[in-house]
């Protein structure tokens, strides 16, 4: 049945894309074809890795048909989007045809489907942090990728790597931001570092305290028995209490860092019992304030731990509180 379907050379393709009837019938065919007889699938994709190494030996014409074919066998799953390797041939790049190629592909895939189908696949493959890698070393660019597919009529895919990028580069700060950590940098020169990478990748605060907090959540190695690693974590926090501080300065950032806390202690069972010692610390410490604990708790917490966290709390909640009319009362006095 492989050798009847012959593609292995790109000649014996060019027939099947002649008119984009047959690019809309021959995924049929195909799909038909390799549910009944499943041994073709590996072979089939394979096949066409090879044939789009090969692009430059179709006419433009030929090349958009078959981009349209490919965007629509991947989905409809015949093909997984490891193909697109093929695309990064450095001859194919710098002349242009990958790019032009993709733009058809992507099309056809997302009118297909959607940009969530087209993004969950390609990040099953390890291709979502690639796309860029489309264009020449000159032109590979957040900037330009995002222009280029825009025009085109991709927003959405746009959109996508631009938001990829963004990821990729909060998990590299936040590699770096754990190295500094491990060797003991002061802490001056770690704010320093952070401040002007947030220039630089216009990263707010808000999203740079979460950065932060996993970084040094992740920078030391926990002890597994519960009653031990409270005093463990409360003593790494004091120490890191001053770095946290300097990215709290607006209530959001602080709110924040409450449900990074709240996150943490759920996720990571040991820390359940220490949540309240965590808060404590770093109300004392000046990181967060008294209303931002006390909007945490009356509305900004979320479900995860929800109920034990309250009851953890609501000793030190009503000391709050108690300590703010007290404090109102005495100025009320003074008046």
């Amino acid at each position: 049945m492989l050798l009847e379907l012959n593609l292995t050379t790109a000649g014996m393709l060019r027939p099947c894309l002649t008119s984009w009837w047959l690019a809309e019938c021959w995924p049929q065919v195909f799909n038909k074809l390799i549910r009944r007889y499943k041994y073709l699938e590996k072979g089939f994709e394979e096949e066409i890795k090879k044939l789009l190494l090969f692009l430059k030996g179709f006419t433009e014409s030929e090349r958009n048909k078959l981009a349209m074919l490919a965007g629509i066998l991947l989905a409809n799953g015949n093909i997984s989007a490891s193909i697109l390797n093929s695309l990064y041939n450095e001859n194919l790049v710098k002349e242009g045809v990958s790019a032009a190629f993709a733009v058809k592909l992507f099309k056809s895939w997302i009118h297909e489907k959607d940009i969530n189908s087209v993004a969950g696949s390609l990040r099953k493959v390890g291709m979502d942090n690639r796309l860029m890698e489309l264009f020449p070393a000159n032109k590979r660019s957040c900037e330009y990728f995002s222009k280029y597919f825009t025009d085109e009529g991709l927003k959405e895919l746009a959109d996508f790597a631009r938001n990829q990028q963004s990821i990729g580069a909060r998990k590299e700060l936040q590699k770096e931001l754990q190295e500094l950590m491990s060797r003991g940098e002061p802490h001056k020169d770690i704010i320093a570092y952070v401040r002007e990478e947030m220039k630089k990748t216009n990263i707010s605060e808000q999203t740079m305290i979460g950065i932060i907090w996993t970084s040094v959540m992740s920078c030391v190695e926990w002890n597994k028995k519960e009653e031990l690693v409270t005093e463990q974590a409360i003593k790494h926090l004091k120490q890191y209490s001053p770095l946290l501080k300097a990215f709290t300065s607006q209530g959001l950032s602080e709110i924040t860092l409450m449900l990074k806390i709240q996150e943490y202690c759920y996720d990571n069972i040991h820390f359940m019992k220490a949540f309240q010692k965590i808060v404590v610390l770093l109300y004392k410490a000046d990181v967060l304030s008294e209303e931002a604990i006390l909007k945490w708790y009356t509305e900004a917490h979320v479900a995860k731990g929800k109920s034990v966290f309250l009851e953890q709390m609501k000793k030190f909640v009503e000391w709050l509180k108690n300590a703010e009319e007290e404090s109102e009362s005495d100025e009320e006095e003074t008046d």
